[in-house]
C-alpha cells in the first residue's frame, strides 16, 4: 500500500465537509490519484477517528485477450462455418489450411454442436444451416476494453455467460474499494498524536499541551517463534536411540571431503569403476588431493588391487597414486566405516568384536526426482565379529525396522564392489503404493578387510539406510524435496509432529 500524505489526508477531510461520504474509487479519479495511495490516506485517519470506512467491491465481466481478437475478427466456429459455406463443401483434409490449425481445432467442434454443419459420407463438409450469425461476436463486444466497473453492465443470458467464462473468452473483475465517512474525531484539520515523549519535548516543554497517542497496556506481544526441528532431524534423533540400544556405538562422521583412497580403494573399488566418473562423484578443486595416509597399509591396499590375495586374483589393472590422492566429497559412509575397521584391526591389544553405526550427509552427482538427490543423509552399521553370515544381517536389519514400524520389507540379491553377498533392502511406501529401495548391505569381502591386519576368521556385516526415505514412509511424504531443501516449506517444518515409533 502506497504510504499517506498530509497533502492527500488533507484533501480527503475536505471532500467530507462538502460530501457526506463518498467512494474511494471515483474519488481518486476525481482528484487523480492511485487508488491505492488514497486507501492508505483514508485507513491513516480511521486510526485516529477521524474518518469511518467501510469496505465495498463491485465484480463485473470483461473479454480476455482472445475475447477481445474475436469480437474484432470473429469466433473459430464462425470462419469454419464461413469457410466451408465459400467453398460449398471442404474436406476435413483441407479445413486446416482454410481456417488456420487453431480455429479448425476448435472452430469444428463448436460448429457440429451448433448444427450448422453436416458430414458427408466421404468425409467432406457442408453448410447444414443457412442466414447463421457469429453470436459469439456479438455477444463479446459490449465488453470489450471494460477495465473498470461500468455503469450500466451488458446484458448476459445465465447459460452465456457460462460458456464465455469456460471458454476464457470473459473474466470476472473485482474491485475493493471502501465507502468513507465522517468519524468521531472528525475535524478539517487533522492534529498527529505523540507516540513517544522525546528529549526535545522535555527541554522546550512541548509535552504539556502534545496529544499523545493511548497506551494499551493489556496489549500482548508479538508470540516469539522457538526453533523447530526439521522431520529429518527428529526421525535421525530416533534413529540413534534404538541403534544405541541395540548396543551400537557411534562413528565420527566429521569428514564431509573425503580422499578417493578411503572413500573407494580402501574399499576394494576398482580405480576404472565409472562411479568414480565426474557424473557420479563431485570432485574437491581445491585442495585437490590429500596430503597423507597410512604408507603400509596403502601398500597393501594396491598390492591387493593389483595382484590379489587372501584366495582372490584381484583386478588386475594399473593402480595410479594420484588417481588415488583425489579429494572428494564422500559419496557414502563407508569411507567413515572403512577407517574405524583400519583402526580396530590396528588398537593396542588386538582385535576385540564391535558394533558401530553413523549418521550423516553424503554426496552424489544424481539427476534430482521425487525419490532421489544429489545430496542425503545416510544411515550406515556394520558388525564386526568372529564367524558371522548373510542370516545374521538380514535379522538385524529386521530388528532395526520393526522398532520404525516397518514390517514389509524384501531382500533383493545385488552387486557392490566391497561385498559379497549384497543385498539391496526395499521398503513398502502405503501411499505411493509401490516398493521403495530403502539401503543397500552385505558381507565385507575378504579383500577389504585382510589390508586391515583384521584376522582371517573375522567377518564384518554391513548395511547403509537412506535416513530420507524412511522419514518420507513415517510422514507420508510423496515427494523427497518437500522433506529437503529450497522447496521443503517451513511452515511444514514447524507442524510436523514429533517423531514416535512403536
Amino acid at each position: 500500500m502506497a504510504p499517506a500524505t498530509p497533502d492527500l489526508e488533507a484533501q480527503v477531510l475536505a471532500a467530507l465537509q462538502s460530501t457526506p461520504k463518498f467512494d474511494t474509487y471515483a474519488q481518486a479519479k476525481a482528484l487523480g490519484v492511485d487508488h491505492q495511495a488514497l486507501v492508505g490516506a483514508v485507513k491513516s485517519l480511521w486510526a485516529d477517528g477521524y474518518v469511518s470506512m467501510d469496505q465495498k467491491s463491485a465484480t463485473w465481466l470483461n473479454a480476455t485477450k482472445e475475447g477481445c481478437d474475436i469480437s474484432k475478427n470473429g469466433s473459430p466456429e464462425y470462419k469454419v462455418y464461413a469457410a466451408v459455406s465459400q467453398a460449398g463443401s471442404l474436406p476435413v483434409a483441407d479445413l486446416e489450411k482454410a481456417v488456420g490449425k487453431v480455429n479448425a481445432k476448435v472452430g469444428l467442434g463448436a460448429a457440429m454442436r451448433e448444427k450448422w454443419l453436416k458430414k458427408g459420407g466421404d468425409g467432406s463438409l457442408s453448410v447444414a444451416k443457412e442466414g447463421v450469425v457469429d453470436t459469439t461476436r456479438k455477444l463479446l463486444e459490449p465488453f470489450v476494453g471494460l477495465s473498470e466497473p461500468p455503469a450500466t453492465p451488458p446484458l448476459l443470458q445465465a447459460n452465456d455467460e457460462k460458456q464465455l467464462l469456460r471458454r476464457k473468452l470473459l473474466k470476472k473483475e473485482t474491485l475493493k474499494q471502501f465507502e468513507v465517512a465522517k468519524g468521531a474525531n472528525y475535524s478539517l484539520e487533522r492534529k498527529r498524536k505523540q507516540g513517544d515523549l522525546s528529549v526535545d519535548m522535555l527541554r522546550d516543554g512541548s509535552w504539556k499541551t502534545a496529544d499523545f497517542k493511548a497506551y494499551n497496556y493489556n496489549a500482548v506481544g508479538a508470540p516469539v517463534g522457538g526453533g523447530y526441528f526439521q522431520p529429518l532431524l527428529k526421525v535421525r534423533a530416533e534413529f540413534r536411540k534404538i541403534l544405541m540400544g541395540m548396543g551400537f556405538e557411534e562413528m565420527p562422521t566429521s569428514k564431509w571431503v573425503e580422499s578417493s583412497f578411503w572413500n573407494f580403494d580402501a574399499l576394494f573399488q576398482p580405480q576404472s569403476h565409472p562411479a568414480r566418473d565426474a557424473h557420479d562423484t563431485f570432485f574437491v578443486k581445491e585442495p585437490a588431493s590429500t596430503l597423507k595416509w597410512p604408507a603400509d597399509y596403502y601398500e597393501r591396499v594396491k598390492n591387493m588391487h593389483v595382484s590379489g590375495g587372501s584366495g582372490s586374483i584381484g583386478h588386475r589393472c594399473p593402480f595410479d597414486e594420484k588417481e588415488a590422492r583425489k579429494q572428494i566429497l564422500r559419496t557414502h559412509t563407508t569411507a567413515v566405516s572403512a577407517r574405524m575397521l583400519y583402526q580396530l584391526a590396528n588398537r593396542e591389544g588386538g582385535f576385540r568384536p564391535a558394533k558401530y553405526f553413523s549418521i550423516d550427509r553424503v554426496f552424489r552427482n544424481e539427476t534430482m526426482d521425487s525419490t532421489h538427490l544429489c545430496e542425503f543423509h545416510q544411515v550406515e552399521g556394520l558388525v564386526a565379529d568372529y564367524d558371522l553370515n548373510l542370516g545374521n544381517l538380514k535379522c538385524i536389519i529386521r530388528t532395526f525396522f520393526a522398532e520404525i514400524g516397518i514390517t514389509q520389507l524384501r531382500f533383493k540379491p545385488a552387486f557392490n564392489p566391497y561385498t559379497e553377498p549384497s543385498m539391496e533392502v526395499f521398503g513398502y511406501h502405503p501411499d505411493l503404493k509401490k516398493w521403495t529401495e530403502i539401503g543397500n548391505s552385505g558381507i565385507f569381502r575378504p579383500e577389504m578387510l585382510a589390508p586391515m591386519g583384521l584376522p582371517p576368521n573375522v567377518r564384518v556385516i554391513a548395511w547403509g539406510l537412506s535416513l530420507e526415505r524412511p522419514t518420507m514412509i513415517k510422514y507420508r511424504i510423496d515427494n523427497i524435496r518437500d522433506l529437503f531443501g529450497h522447496k521443503a516449506e517451513l511452515a511444514k517444518t514447524e507442524a510436523a509432529p514429533i517423531c514416535v515409533f512403536p
